[in-house]
């Protein structure tokens, strides 16, 4: 399997509150990491897929954290470069948001994206 590393700064961001729920989310899952992809979907392009997987995917990018890894999809990079991730609490429910420098539309329910 190839993989690339990459310094967790060149790529994708975290803020301190998404590190802490991710890092909490990892904790009994020490042999897995999360991947990060993008898919077509929705009225606008493109949905985030955020799951956690045993292993990453050939060519998957993975960035070190802490206390866990991000293996984001290679074919995604270019649309997600720079996203800065972060956990806000709406009301009681807490809700992962991505801050993507390069979207260029969004629907009106956030779920999807574009990008130029």
């Amino acid at each position: 399997m190839t993989v690339s590393v990459f310094a967790p700064t060149a790529n994708i961001l975290l803020t301190d509150a998404a590190e802490k729920y991710f890092s909490a989310q990892m904790a009994d899952k020490p042999d897995s990491v999360i991947r990060l992809s993008t898919k077509v979907s929705g009225c606008t392009g493109f949905a985030y897929v955020l799951e956690i997987v045993e292993q990453p995917v050939e060519d998957d990018i993975i960035i070190n954290f802490t206390d866990f890894d991000i293996a984001v999809a290679a074919k995604s990079m270019m649309m997600i470069a720079g996203t800065e991730i972060d956990l806000v609490t709406e009301g009681i429910n807490q809700v992962v948001k991505y801050n993507n420098p390069n979207v260029v539309a969004e629907c009106g329910c956030g779920e999807s994206f574009n990008v130029s």
